[in-house]
């Protein structure tokens, strides 16, 4: 199983790769956690940094996107998707060496 997901705690265009972990408040995570009854499945997890000042973390992340972020999550995107490739033909240790750097 590998989970791409939306990481706060990463700055846009970051891209992290790792095996098991909680939820994080993630609600799409937990939803995965409680159908596995496990948090051990790959994650792709993809920055989009903080909500600019004291904005409630769900209404930034589900706000629309302006043209340049769509733009920029499209590059993400692809990179996530490589990263997925990498995680399949490759491993755990050879994905996060190329792409957590």
């Amino acid at each position: 199983m590998i989970a791409v997901h939306d990481e706060l705690d990463l700055d846009p265009g970051r891209l992290r790769v790792k095996l098991g972990g909680g939820d994080n408040g993630h609600n799409g995570l937990k939803s995965i956690r409680a159908h596995l009854g496990t948090g051990d499945f790959f994650r792709v997890r993809v920055g989009i940094g903080r909500p600019p000042g004291r904005q409630p973390a769900a209404d930034y992340v589900l706000n629309k996107l302006k043209p340049t972020q769509a733009e920029e999550m499209r590059v993400d995107a692809s990179v996530a998707a490589d990263a997925v490739e990498s995680l399949v033909r490759e491993g755990l240790t050879a994905t996060q060496n190329r792409f957590n750097g």
